[in-house]
């Protein structure tokens, strides 16, 4: 259990980060630099916040609780968010920056239509509260039960009502900074959790042994129940274009950007710091495997293997470290999507409503709206915590963000290289996602009778629904749109991709940073190629 040295290191910590919060909570007069940081963010905060914001509590639970279940197979979801990173970073953050956007949906609405923008900021909320303030919840639930013995209720409320001072007051510059902070104390204390346990269990090797052979190859057969090849492949990128490139919560870090080139090179680093999570998260939980057939710990359900390595390893200090690493990534998580849900309820509805609003009252409103979508996230728990989307608490979060996905990710892929995609053509692929999407959420959750078609439509594995619904809303989105009129040149010009843009001359200095960035991008490339080979 915790020693009082543990208690004093961790609230240390909390104390030190609501102080830094609070400190960049001064004079946020406008909403410009409430939501997006007054644009000013350079390339280290971006990348360090956006691994950050990625990385909560029901990540490392998650990944820890997957990797004790079924081995490296969902780091497949880490390793390929290095690629789509370097994707946001070359395709998607020019149109964006250029288009002088706050959020994502503003995109939507510029490109096709103001309902656009509105499908796009109600099904983000949506998500934040089903995906990640509630899932956040709940992961921190578990850390606090089973590594530092209390009430589920009582240490999640403490910290949300903690992380939610500074960002309610802060905005984005209080989050991305205090982000920064809880990366490298997250990343330290993983480390420790990852030696510790190695030698524990007297090596790599060991551990290689006592696993399941299959525990250590990242691949899996076709006909997988969670993780089959054919679904990593074609499905796993929508869920992952959609996250990275689309997501408010993540893409307003690189909004927040000086120019394009400080944005892009955030990407580069964080698609470095997402080949961590191989050995950082993933590892631990089959670590804690091992030592569950060795007896050395008992682990009642998977995602229990973080806390309980944590808890049975590490002596006094350090285990109070590590949890002040869990603890950072809560932090980290629920304060990106406070902020994030705010700045959708405050920029892309009550302004469209309220035009003339002044600053300060947009600030106030997306205050007050962080405090009600928390209260929601809590009362959707319940729905989590059912065997509805699968069982570990990653296969739950990506289970559902596989029905969201899809038809976002074709109406934005679509709507930057295509010109002639129109207005009618995305509402018409939406509203097709929309539909299909959600009747498998439903499906899920109240269990079609076995033998019938309904039961059939819920028992595809999520991530080939996932690439079956994004072919689906593809050919509707194409096929609506050259069947009615081209889009107006307003709904294109400097919104989708265009040969003769990459034509203008550039500066010696922005030649010599688009090359080092092309170098570094490949060496982010060049870094997944090798793991896939090595852990083929």
């Amino acid at each position: 259990m915790f020693s009082n040295l543990d208690w004093v290191i961790v609230s240390i910590y909390i104390a030190g980060i609501v102080a830094i919060g609070l400190f960049y909570s001064r004079k946020k007069e406008s909403s410009d630099e409430y939501f997006l940081a007054s644009r000013n963010t350079g390339w280290f905060v971006i990348g360090a916040a956006l691994f950050a914001s990625n990385i909560g509590s029901e990540h490392l639970v998650g990944l820890a609780g997957t990797g004790a279940n079924s081995g490296l197979p969902t780091v497949q979801f880490e390793i390929l968010a290095s690629l789509i990173l370097l994707i946001l970073g070359w395709f998607f953050v020019p149109y964006y920056l250029a288009s002088k956007i706050s959020t994502t949906p503003e995109f939507l609405e510029k490109r096709f239509s103001p309902f656009a923008r509105y499908y796009l900021s109600i099904i983000s909320i949506f998500a934040y509260v089903i995906t990640k303030i509630a899932v956040t919840v709940m992961a921190g639930g578990i850390v606090f039960e089973t590594l530092m013995g209390i009430d589920f209720w009582v240490g999640a409320l403490i910290i949300i009502l903690l992380t939610g001072v500074y960002t309610i007051l802060g905005g984005l510059k209080a989050v991305v900074y205090t982000e920064t902070i809880q990366t490298f104390v997250l990343i330290f204390g993983s480390i420790v959790v990852l030696y510790f346990g190695l030698n524990e269990l007297g090596g790599w090797n060991n551990m290689v042994e006592i696993a399941p052979i299959d525990f250590m190859s990242v691949w899996r057969p076709s006909d997988h129940p969670e993780f089959p090849w054919t679904g990593i492949i074609f499905g796993a990128p929508i869920l992952g274009i959609w996250y990275w490139c689309t997501d408010q919560n993540i893409v307003q870090r690189v909004l927040s950007a000086k120019n394009i080139h400080e944005a892009r090179r955030g990407t580069i680093f964080a698609g470095f710091l997402k080949i961590t999570p191989l050995f950082l998260f993933v590892m631990p939980g089959i670590i804690a495997y091992c030592l569950n057939q060795q007896g050395v710990l008992q682990l009642e359900n998977s995602d229990q293997a973080l806390p309980v390595l944590v808890q049975t390893l590490l002596p006094s200090g350090l285990r109070g470290l590590v949890a002040a690493g869990l603890l950072a990534a809560l932090m980290s998580s629920l304060a990106s999507v406070f902020n994030s849900s705010s700045t959708l309820v405050t920029l892309d509805i009550y302004k469209k409503f309220k035009p003339d609003s002044s600053e300060k009252e947009l600030v106030f409103v997306g205050q007050v709206s962080t405090a009600f979508l928390v209260v929601l996230g809590l009362l959707s728990i319940q729905l989590i915590e059912g065997g509805f989307f699968g069982g570990t608490l990653f296969i739950k979060i990506q289970a559902i963000q596989g029905l969201i996905s899809p038809p976002i990710a074709a109406v934005f892929l679509l709507g930057i290289f295509n010109k002639r995609v129109n207005n009618q053509g995305a509402l018409a692929s939406l509203g097709v996602g929309f539909v299909l999407g959600m009747m498998r959420f439903f499906l899920l959750i109240f269990e079609p009778q076995d033998g019938t078609i309904l039961h059939l439509l819920v028992s595809i594995n999520f991530l080939h629904y996932a690439a079956y619904l994004f072919l689906v809303c593809t050919v509707v989105l194409i096929g609506v749109s050259y069947l009615t009129p081209p889009p107006n040149e307003s709904q294109t010009k400097g919104l989708t991709y265009d040969p003769s843009q990459n034509k203008t001359k550039k500066s010696i200095e922005e030649e010599t940073q688009d090359k080092t960035d092309k170098i570094l991008s490949g060496l982010v490339v060049l870094a997944v190629v090798a793991v896939w080979v090595i852990f083929r």
